[in-house]
């Protein structure tokens, strides 16, 4: 009976751990990340982002997450984008070992073409192996999902993700220090005090495998990864975000965000192609919605006129795929763009809470 019963708890086990993070991450807002996180440690300006130990997990926070996007040019010609993310949750401040862990990780992998959007999610509990992170040598992983670094500087990294409808294997190469948004890595979400602690490595050069549906075509191109941690880094009011990780023509890399609420809150870093970063004021971004795609049940804004003013950067984006929508446990938009203006370029946006 006990064999049977272990076979019983680990078939339903994917059930149960959906219906788990679903609850907590759909409690209030996007992801639940408004709500009040009692128990858990709160970011604090100044306290500073250390290597490799901050590649790793920060369990005394409630939320955090390893995102890689990448913007690709297929030896066939074609455009092509990637995403690789491992979000992991805690469902109380004091984890165990073991079966007593009390963190939940959930994985999500896309490839998108102008002619199609691929999605894939993974959920695992943590403590018994499935899913976790390293930080020395760095190494993600949630089944067979792996993001892997051959040294703490990420001078040498690896993405890797399966499908049975797609799959990619894509080696990154850093060529740029990493750069911490928001104030030395202290980024402000509202003016109530919410923030995360927020560093990215936008520099990326990329080359590997994609798969779709079984065809094989070869890829290089960029790659930005963005690492997060907190455990409120929402107001209760604010229902979601639209962030942008541009590549601009000029070498400078981009990321800006608006988190929608009762008053928007605007915020972003200019970065310097040698990786040096400001800091741009609220007042000197403007992101105005253009028009919107069906997507998913929901309409979304797509196209986008991005102005940073005191960089006279006034430009139009354009979706590679205006269907890039992640239909998981939280769905939202995801997808790489393009853009025009006083600058041409690339990117990746996200859109979350429609």
């Amino acid at each position: 009976m006990k064999g049977k019963a272990l076979a019983l708890h680990l078939t339903l086990l994917p059930a149960i751990l959906l219906a788990l993070f679903a609850g907590a991450a759909c409690a209030q807002g996007f992801g639940g990340l408004g709500s009040d996180a009692p128990g858990f440690e709160t970011p604090k300006p100044g306290a500073p982002v250390l290597f490799p130990k901050d590649h790793g997990a920060h369990e005394a926070f409630r939320t955090e997450w390893w995102y890689v996007t990448a913007n690709l040019k297929g030896a066939d010609g074609e455009s092509y984008g990637v995403q690789w993310t491992l979000f992991r949750h805690a469902l109380e401040p004091k984890s165990g070992a073991g079966w007593d862990d009390r963190n939940i990780f959930m994985a999500h992998a896309a490839a998108t073409s102008a002619k199609e959007h691929l999605f894939a999610q993974a959920l695992a509990r943590g403590g018994v192996g499935q899913a976790g992170v390293e930080s020395a040598p760095f190494k993600a992983w949630i089944d067979d999902w792996r993001f892997e670094a051959s040294d703490n500087g990420f001078t040498k990294a690896r993405i890797s993700a399966k499908d049975a409808r797609f799959s990619y294997d894509l080696t990154l190469t850093r060529d740029a220090p990493f750069v911490l948004q928001g104030e030395a890595g202290f980024s402000r979400k509202a003016e109530t005090g919410q923030a995360s602690h927020y560093y990215s490595q936008p520099f990326f050069t990329v080359d590997g495998t994609l798969v779709l549906h079984g065809r094989a075509v070869k890829v290089a191109g960029r790659a930005w990864m963005d690492r997060e941690w907190s455990s409120q880094p929402l107001a209760p009011d604010q229902k979601g975000w639209d962030w942008f990780s541009l590549h601009l023509s000029g070498g400078e890399k981009l990321m800006l965000f608006r988190l929608r609420g009762a008053r928007d809150y605007l915020s972003g870093n200019w970065i310097a192609p040698d990786g040096a970063t400001r800091l741009l004021a609220p007042g000197d971004i403007a992101l105005e919605p253009l028009s919107q795609s069906a997507v998913g049940g929901h309409y979304i804004p797509t196209r986008w006129r991005v102005q940073v003013k005191s960089r006279s950067l006034d430009i139009v984006t354009a979706p590679l795929n205006p269907a890039s929508w992640n239909g998981g446990t939280s769905a939202y938009w995801e997808g790489p763009i393009s853009f025009s203006g006083s600058q041409n370029g690339e990117g990746y946006l996200e859109m979350t809470g429609y």
